[in-house]
């Protein structure tokens, strides 16, 4: 179940990241609460699921999730450039999430 939340919440954080640019600086109220929202869930799911998980590990992917969640929604949804290199260098944080959980 750790697990499932930790996923949860990597995604929760792509969430907050896209609507904190979507906030212009706090200056939209919608995207302002989106982000507030999804903050607070985020860490309160990281928080809950570092009950049982090792701490390095759940943190490095949580941070890829969210991470490649965001440069991928920044590539399809606002049109950032999908590159080889940046495509590569996201299969790298991916490989290397999964290779920290198999070796956990």
């Amino acid at each position: 179940m750790a697990w499932i939340v930790l996923i949860v919440s990597g995604v929760l954080e792509t969430v907050w990241a896209a609507a904190l640019a979507r906030s212009e600086g706090f200056s939209r109220p919608l995207p302002a609460v989106v982000f507030g929202i999804a903050l607070i869930a985020s860490m309160a799911g990281l928080a809950w699921a570092l009950r049982t998980l090792p701490i390095g590990t759940a943190y490095v992917v949580w941070v890829g999730i969210g991470a490649v969640g965001t440069a991928l929604y920044g590539m399809v949804v606002l049109g950032e450039p999908a590159t080889t290199v940046r495509l590569l260098c996201l299969a790298a944080i991916v490989g290397g999430v999964v290779g920290l959980k198999l070796a956990s």
